[in-house]
């Protein structure tokens, strides 16, 4: 049996104040392509479909268009709402769309019954696990100690009863201990919302949201797809694909990636102001589509450089510095270092700097255990 395997499609989203609604449309189309090209028997969207809990019409026209688009082949499809979406939008007419082969995760209400597919090797049980917090996990299992992500899954996991006889897949949403973030993604309070891999030891495959950068997680059958654009520069480097998974009898999995090549790529530049108008003046056919970022090694700030730059790079997103005035000290994006950085980390430094040392493992235990209760919303 095989299946596509899709994730953090954003939709609406906005790269530094740039709709990337068309470029979101173009590589839904790629994937449409990619899909009549492959045949398979599912399409697996592991969450964050929309970028925002409300999203726009625009956006909500889009999905609608793409879940048609898939109705109308010959598969099944299977969507669960991230941590980006509201479950209870996204869950909407999930029922009367059953009948057009797209099946939307509910929510989550403590358990989790399978949808089953079934081939020549036997069953496959599709599982789906919208985002959760141990917050939405706790409430359902009143005499079980949940107080961690890893304890929240194991007991959501738990109560499905899985048979491990058979072939089992499971579609969730959350960051498995390990993996590599990028700035684009949310960062949680001191890695709080980390998961053990080995809550998933019951399935053959796990497709995975949240992550945008495509990557294994633990074992090979525990994966990221990633996103299917970049949606920061952070993510400049990555090769954005679609991973394809096939399920032969039980043990026996194979994964192929096949790439994405969007309408417009996002991409790095570095140099003088001289340098880039000339490049972009003589070499830039291949930027006039680009979303672009320039770093300037000018030691003089350029008046109107952003606008004049535009010329030559129409999609420019983001233009800064990189100079002996930059790196004496001027702190530039100071708000960007704190968001990379957990509460604890700060609230650390903070608590060293006030009392001239650094916190013991009993305040830092404290300290942790008071951030999640924020977090989760329980103080």
């Amino acid at each position: 049996m095989k299946f596509l395997h899709l994730s953090d499609l954003h939709l609406g989203r906005r790269v530094h104040e740039f709709s990337m609604l068309e470029d979101q449309q173009y590589i839904l189309t790629e994937i449409l392509q990619i899909i009549d090209q492959e045949r398979p028997d599912g399409v697996l969207i592991a969450g964050d479909v929309y970028d925002k809990s409300v999203p726009s019409a625009e956006a909500v026209a889009l999905l609608d268009d793409f879940l048609v688009r898939l109705s109308k082949r010959d598969l099944q499809v299977f969507v669960i709402s991230g941590n980006h979406d509201s479950p209870e939008r996204m869950a909407f007419g999930g029922r009367l769309m059953e009948r057009s082969g797209v099946h939307i995760a509910p929510v989550y209400g403590g358990t989790a019954a399978p949808l089953t597919l079934t081939d020549e090797f036997g069953p496959v049980n599709i599982y789906l696990l919208p985002f959760v917090k141990p917050v939405h996990v706790r409430r359902f299992f009143p005499d079980r100690e949940i107080a961690t992500y890893t304890d929240a899954l194991s007991a959501a996991i738990g109560a499905m009863a899985v048979n491990p006889a058979q072939r089992n897949v499971l579609v969730t949403h959350q960051f498995v201990t390990g993996a590599a973030r990028c700035d684009s993604e949310d960062i949680s309070v001191g890695g709080s919302d980390s998961v053990d891999v080995s809550v998933f030891d019951a399935f053959d495959y796990v497709a995975l949201g949240h992550l945008h950068g495509p990557q294994q997680a633990g074992r090979e059958t525990v994966r990221y797809c990633g996103s299917p654009l970049k949606y920061s520069f952070s993510e400049a480097g990555q090769r954005k694909s679609v991973t394809v998974v096939e399920l032969w009898e039980k043990g026996r999995v194979a994964l192929r990636t096949l790439p994405l090549v969007p309408q417009r790529d996002l991409v790095e530049l570095r140099g003088t102001y001289e340098d880039l108008t000339f490049r972009g003046f003589y070499e830039g056919t291949s930027y006039p589509n680009d979303y672009v970022h320039i770093t300037l090694t000018d030691e003089d700030d350029i008046p109107g450089a952003a606008n004049k730059l535009r010329l030559f790079y129409p999609n420019l997103m983001k233009l800064d510095y990189d100079n002996r005035r930059t790196r004496a000290g001027m702190i530039l994006d100071a708000a960007e270092d704190a968001q990379r950085r957990s509460p604890l980390e700060l609230l650390e430094e903070f608590y060293e700097k006030q009392n001239g040392q650094p916190m013991g493992e009993a305040q830092r235990g404290f300290a942790q255990s008071l951030i999640e209760r924020i977090w989760e919303g329980e103080a």
